[in-house]
């Protein structure tokens, strides 16, 4: 890493942390976005008519979004914090589930880039967070 970024950026063992901020990032991104225009919102809800994802829907999207961020952030740099770590993931096992039964239940969304991005980070997440429990939160 850098010299300079490098007081800026997580201090503990292992990527998970970068992981975390890297997510945290991402995710404030798609909130700016949700925030600004439908098109890639509509992408990810591929599988309704395009006006029955509302601006409404978008910017509930983006607050949900950005909380994630929000958690995921604070995990980034306090991922050896058991109550923190839970939380992040659990925020992952909630992201899951949202964007399984959308898929599945509900059928908004159908299997396209637009879907495959949060069902990726979401599953490769809980794995790693669950597989590495006990490395990051000794106790």
């Amino acid at each position: 890493m850098s010299s300079f970024l490098a007081p800026y950026l997580p201090s503990s063992a292992g990527w998970l942390a970068y992981w975390q901020l890297f997510v945290a990032g991402a995710a404030v991104f798609n909130s700016i976005q949700n925030l600004l225009t439908l098109k890639l919102t509509r992408k990810l809800y591929n599988n309704v008519p395009a006006t029955s994802v509302t601006a409404l829907q978008a910017r509930t999207f983006a607050v949900w979004t950005l909380t994630s961020a929000v958690i995921r952030g604070y995990a980034a740099y306090n991922i050896n914090n058991k109550i923190i770590y839970d939380i992040a993931l659990l925020s992952y096992l909630i992201a899951f589930g949202h964007f399984f039964s959308e898929l599945l239940i509900f059928r908004t969304a159908k299997l396209f880039p637009g879907v495959i991005s949060p069902v990726i980070v979401s599953t490769t997440s809980l794995v790693w967070m669950f597989t590495q429990y006990d490395f990051y939160v000794r106790g």
